[in-house]
């Protein structure tokens, strides 16, 4: 009975307008939530392909992206790439991995070079310590790491609702329709 006395004091279209003003609100907050985030984004691009601060800038767009509504950086289950990749650091990477493997490639020959000129020293030509350093060669072989290119994908998801501006004003949104429904409710009970 109090309940419906409360209901009935304040006009429904009241609740109506709080609802609307609140959904308005929280709309556009949404929007500037994604916009922020793909702000962020493109930061991660910048500093990825300029040798920037690629951690520092991940992580900033992943505390926003997971405290935030309408941020899902998801592209979709149909989607084949994930949608923040490396590229540029994971290029990089592989670089000096060949490079890497060069330059241990170089110092291997010659360590072949050496131990097999200790193995023979009096050969001149060349014709036994040919097959010493090509067995030697093989037996240390140096290999590129295999860089998994997963390391430098990544996926964030924003949460279905979030204690920021445009959840509150989605909250308040609901409650203002719901108490807007229950008024007119309350009001044709009144009447009857």
């Amino acid at each position: 009975r109090k309940i419906h006395r409360h209901l009935t004091l304040v006009h429904p279209a009241i609740y109506l307008s709080i609802a609307i003003l609140s959904g308005v609100i929280c709309l556009f907050a949404l929007r500037a939530n994604n916009e922020h985030m793909i702000t962020l984004r493109d930061a991660v691009f910048v500093a990825d392909k300029t040798s920037g601060d690629v951690n520092g800038s991940l992580k900033s767009l992943q505390s926003y992206v997971t405290a935030h509504m309408n941020t899902d950086l998801d592209t979709g289950k149909g989607s084949v790439y994930p949608p923040i990749q490396l590229k540029y650091t994971y290029e990089r990477l592989l670089q000096a991995e060949v490079s890497s493997v060069q330059s241990q490639k170089t110092q291997l020959y010659t360590q072949a070079q050496i131990y097999c000129q200790q193995q023979d020293p009096v050969d001149f030509s060349g014709r036994n310590r040919v097959p010493c350093i090509e067995n030697y060669v093989q037996s240390h072989n140096a290999a590129a790491a295999v860089i998994p290119v997963s390391l430098y994908e990544f996926s964030f998801t924003s949460p279905l609702w979030s204690p920021d501006l445009a959840g509150l004003s989605m909250i308040l949104a609901i409650v203002g329709f719901g108490l807007f429904l229950l008024s007119l409710i309350a009001r044709k009970v009144s009447k009857d």
